[in-house]
């Protein structure tokens, strides 16, 4: 399911226009990305949480060259599933 399959789905399920569905769709990426952005935790319960993880820097090997190098430490968005959508998938 890509994007726009999402905000069909959203718009037929909640009996909104696709406009609006859009909307939504697009106000709650923002509001989840503006919170991590801020170091927050997003808990939906029953959903799941979206956090924060943090790499630190670490050494690697350039595959073509063999050189080895430093990749730079980076936060990135992490996503553990609930318990309900979990036992959904079982």
């Amino acid at each position: 399911m890509n994007k726009n399959d999402l905000v069909s789905a959203v718009a037929q399920k909640a009996g909104l226009t696709k406009a609006d569905a859009k909307k939504a769709v697009d106000a709650t990426f923002d509001a989840i990305a503006d919170a991590l952005k801020a170091g927050d935790k997003v808990a939906l319960i029953g959903f799941g949480t979206f956090s924060v993880a943090e790499r630190g820097e670490r050494q690697g090997i350039n595959p073509q060259t063999k050189e080895q190098i430093t990749i730079a430490a980076k936060k990135s968005a992490k996503f553990k599933g609930g318990k309900e959508l979990t036992d959904a998938l079982n």
